[in-house]
């Protein structure tokens, strides 16, 4: 349930990027911006399980928050922090 929320949160600011850039410059630079962000998206979702493979057990903390969700949810929280120092205008 974890992992829908968080791809619905990312769904949502795929979108909003795509808008802002397309509306601000042109078609190409929305796809530009989708790209960066699914770019940053994955290499993110990458680096992250890695570190907390070493870190976290395959369980996790409890039924709704194994591993993988946990990753997800660090993920988007680093993103958040990300998007907000470095895109912000």
């Amino acid at each position: 349930m974890v992992a829908l929320i968080v791809y619905y949160i990312h769904l949502i600011a795929f979108s909003a990027g795509f808008t802002k850039r397309y509306q601000e410059a042109n078609f190409g630079e929305g796809i530009l911006t989708v790209a960066f962000m699914g770019l940053i998206f994955v290499v993110g979702w990458s680096i992250w399980a890695f570190l907390l493979k070493f870190a976290v057990p395959p369980e996790g903390f409890g039924k709704a928050l194994d591993r993988d969700a946990f990753t997800l949810l660090v993920l988007t929280i680093s993103e958040a922090g990300f998007y907000y120092l470095f895109v912000r205008k």
